[in-house]
């Protein structure tokens, strides 16, 4: 074989080079493990990939199929919703760092539903180790900027060392029986900047709460689950404060959750007293808990008590939001997922992502 750095897939413009991968792709694809690979820092070889991705795993049944993608910045523009609709895809970055993939939508078409990077439609996701970055000029964006980087619409995708940046609805969880899971991740925002529905364990992550328009506060969650049971998990994950008060969270509506285990607050002052946003969205009926935080040195400074009465119009709802030791041991993953080991499929897949990543990007 000739070069080795993209064996197994280089999408260009060219038509005849198209075709010619098409033919030597199909071979390929027929070995173990499946895989195609993106051209370094082209978002349009990126976008040609997805879109063969797409076609490739069509059905939900398909086998795993990698998709590699080089250190580059894979600039979009100012398109929106890149869809993902194949199954069973892994989209598999060289470093978190230094595997970008960007847009920059217009400020006219700001919107939870119009502005995100990436659309994943698709069954059994895999990210690692890339960033998704929203450009949306948020600070100059009136009184919303909501400029989503993943948009999902799709059920248990799994995100391994996956760096989001963005301001306002950074990640949205679109569908209500949805199942995800976060790993050593790093999320960033301002408003709402997790949010939607279905179960979503945030497990180790570093949680990064940016500068707020003028003299707002930050809320990190806007959960808004009804039909799903644990609503958003935070567990052992660390919140960097770099400007802004903030809460953990507030309701969106229907019956919002969400649980904060094992959270270490780099800047504990700067967590608003009520620690729960009581204004929320349309909703007074919250699940809303919080066990053993602790500051960055580790010492435990969870109150002993924190009663939180919520408003919306006219209904109030009072919650004890700290709870014991043996209630926050329900939330554990394999309870949250009782037919779904997450962290077991996410080792498997990184272990083979690795071994295709030293032969094709090395």
């Amino acid at each position: 074989m000739a070069k080795k750095t993209y064996l197994c897939n280089q999408m260009t413009k060219n038509r005849l080079l198209i075709v010619a991968f098409t033919l030597f792709s199909t071979a390929l694809l027929m070995a173990k493990p499946r895989c195609l690979v993106v051209k370094a820092g082209d978002a349009e070889s990126f976008l040609a990939v997805l879109e063969e991705a797409g076609r490739l795993n069509a059905d939900s049944a398909s086998e795993r199929l990698f998709i590699l993608i080089p250190n580059g910045y894979y600039d979009l523009g100012d398109r929106v919703l890149t869809p993902i609709l194949g199954h069973n895809l892994a989209l598999v970055g060289e470093s978190m760092e230094g595997t970008i993939i960007r847009n920059a939508p217009l400020v006219e078409n700001e919107g939870i539903s119009k502005t995100a990077t990436l659309l994943n439609r698709g069954v059994n996701t895999y990210l690692l180790d890339l960033t998704l970055k929203n450009d949306l000029d948020y600070y100059h964006s009136g009184p919303a900027g909501r400029a989503v980087c993943w948009q999902d619409k799709g059920y248990r995708a799994i995100f391994k060392r996956v760096r989001m940046l963005s301001y306002q609805d950074t990640y949205y969880s679109h569908s209500e029986e949805c199942q995800h899971y976060f790993e050593d991740s790093e999320i960033h925002g301002t408003v709402d900047f997790i949010c939607g529905a279905g179960d979503v364990f945030f497990n180790r992550c570093l949680i990064v709460t940016e500068k707020c328009i003028e003299s707002a506060h930050n809320v990190i969650a806007a959960p808004r689950t009804s039909t799903s049971k644990w609503g958003f998990v935070f567990n052992e994950c660390t919140i960097r404060n770099l400007v802004s008060p903030f809460h953990f969270a507030r309701g969106w509506h229907t019956h919002p959750r969400c649980v904060w285990l094992h959270t270490r607050l780099e800047t504990p002052e700067m967590l608003q007293p009520e620690r729960y946003d009581p204004y929320g969205i349309r909703s007074v009926e919250n699940d809303f808990f919080e066990f053993h935080t602790m500051d960055a040195q580790g010492r435990d400074i969870t109150p002993k008590s924190n009663r939180v009465t919520f408003v919306h119009g006219n209904d109030t709802n009072t919650v004890e939001t700290i709870i014991p030791a043996d209630e926050a041991a329900r939330f554990t993953l394999r309870n949250v997922f009782p037919d779904w080991k997450p962290d077991e499929v996410s080792r498997r897949l990184e272990r083979k992502a690795l071994k295709l990543r030293r032969r094709y990007l090395r």
